[in-house]
């Protein structure tokens, strides 16, 4: 019984269940990741994870035989982390994707340190909380949140100033709240065909979003109308 002790208390054995803990919980948070087709997906987050515990070991190892601070190399992880979570953040017209993916790659360094420093509990009850933040809060988000942005790219061959007119009193009656309104300049124009490009606000609940193209389309001059996804 003393030798079993002895090995369940040894650095050793102590840094094999670390790693494969902190590989586990980090895995769970990457799998809900892959099932929304996210760029950092189960091997991105377990990949942090476990090198979050190793960097965590390994301050304690070297703090052991160097009589260092064990937390000046974990320190450089959550500044390095910076770096990764950057290259999940894409940018899309008026929307930024990738900030909860980046977010979660931060909690599972976090969540890797932890557990290399044997907070088990906080690790643990932390990807619990994280898990379900990813999974449900989609549903809490589609309640509160109503709005959502309209982008038009439209091909207007002559007289744009009235076409514009227009299309303006169209997107007021449908509430829409214009936020740009892009020309090009007189040396981009071809054969007098303007590319315009509107970009609007729109109450999500109960709008008509194709209704409002076609009666757009229907306007004269309006050669094409396109709306970016």
């Amino acid at each position: 019984m003393n030798i079993l002790f002895e090995i369940a208390n040894s650095f050793w054995f102590q840094a094999i269940v670390k790693l494969i803990l902190g590989f586990m919980l980090a895995g769970i948070i990457g799998l809900e990741r892959s099932s929304w087709s996210k760029p950092a997906g189960f091997r991105t987050h377990a990949l942090v994870g476990i090198s979050a515990v190793l960097i965590m070991l390994c301050g304690e190892y070297m703090s052991k035989l160097y009589d260092m601070d064990p937390s000046r190399i974990p320190a450089q992880l959550l500044s390095g982390i910076g770096f990764i979570g950057a290259g999940t953040i894409l940018r899309d017209g008026f929307n930024v994707k990738g900030l909860t993916t980046a977010a979660g790659l931060l909690a599972v360094t976090c969540i890797g340190l932890s557990i290399g420093a044997g907070f088990y509990l906080g690790g643990i009850v932390t990807t619990l909380i994280v898990y379900i933040i990813l999974s449900y809060s989609y549903k809490i988000s589609d309640k509160l949140d109503h709005f959502d942005i309209l982008e038009l790219d439209i091909k207007i061959s002559k007289n744009v100033k009235e076409a514009l007119i227009q299309i303006e009193e169209y997107l007021s009656n449908y509430q829409v709240d214009i936020k740009q309104i892009k020309r090009p300049r007189k040396e981009e124009k071809e054969n007098e065909v303007e590319n315009i490009h509107i970009v609007g606000q729109y109450n999500k609940k109960g709008f008509k979003k194709n209704e409002l193209l076609r009666n757009i389309t229907s306007i004269e001059n309006i050669e094409e109308v396109l709306q970016e996804e």
